[in-house]
């Protein structure tokens, strides 16, 4: 018998739950160091990552559907707790939950360490507003090997719910820093032997052009900017070049997530052959 099953499932208390919704505002989130990860996927990667997950709130109705994670939470020595399903659904924010809830300690590192070593693939998320958009290409950069994701200080709060969607579990697998200056970031690339990209639509260098001259397969650094402006005059001027994506058909823009995927995605591809050719 497991140590799930040898024990009845506690019901969560008002505290914890009182606890737990208070993470959806960011002053309570950055004050106890601590956020919500909804679903299956986040929460399954969370447990992989050992002392993350805190707390596991299921609801009452989704307990067999959630066995496998409530046993590896019993196993990690998670708390565990079972809360009415109207109470989980408030935690979650979506419009069809999951019905379990992580309780995680924050992950994000310092800058010097999100870049140790020798990084090859590295974006930074410049004043990003949108937590979809940042969430995202933080489960692009984790898809495509990046080494660490920095995170500007004017950008949308890393661990917004829907940012933690939005990475579906990625947020879990790869060094990430946030309230990262531009000025800083690129000096301490460049220190790490990286390359610095920034992405312009109008720029007159495109992603082909990098292909063609095999700079792309260099250690890079990929500066995404507001989804609106893009990146500021003084901000771009720091960057080694800009870069624009070519555009065949009548779109005059791609959203900032799916840029991003294309550049992470020509950068990874063009670095993973260099590795591969015989020396």
């Amino acid at each position: 018998m497991s140590r799930l099953e040898a024990v009845d499932l506690p019901a969560a208390s008002q505290g914890m739950l009182r606890n737990a919704r208070r993470l959806l505002r960011r002053k309570e989130r950055q004050s106890a160091r601590l956020f919500l990860a909804e679903g299956r996927q986040a929460t399954s990667e969370a447990l992989r990552r050992q002392g993350t997950v805190l707390e596991l709130i299921v609801a009452d109705d989704s307990v067999d559907r959630h066995r496998d994670l409530l046993t590896a939470a019993a196993a990690a020595e998670v708390s565990i707790a079972v809360a009415p399903a109207r109470a989980v659904t408030e935690l979650s924010g979506t419009v069809t939950p999951q019905g379990v809830v992580s309780v995680c300690q924050m992950v994000d590192v310092q800058p010097g360490e999100a870049l140790a070593g020798t990084p090859r693939l590295v974006v930074l998320c410049d004043q990003v507003r949108d937590p979809g958009n940042l969430g995202t290409v933080i489960r692009c950069a984790d898809g495509f090997g990046a080494d660490a994701v920095l995170v500007s200080r004017d950008s949308v709060d890393v661990y917004n719910p829907k940012t933690v969607r939005a990475t579906v579990g990625s947020l879990f697998h790869l060094p990430l820093a946030v309230e990262v200056s531009l000025v800083e970031a690129v000096a301490r690339a460049r220190d790490s032997g990286l390359q610095v990209f920034g992405t312009e639509a109008a720029a007159p260098c495109t992603i082909d052009d990098l292909a063609r001259a095999g700079e792309l397969a260099r250690p890079t650094l990929w500066v995404m900017g507001n989804e609106a402006w893009g990146l500021q005059p003084d901000d771009a001027a720091l960057l080694d070049r800009l870069v624009a994506l070519p555009m065949y058909g009548r779109a005059a823009s791609l959203n900032l997530s799916t840029a991003a995927a294309v550049f992470l995605y020509a950068s990874a591809t063009a670095q993973n052959a260099d590795l591969s050719e015989p020396s």
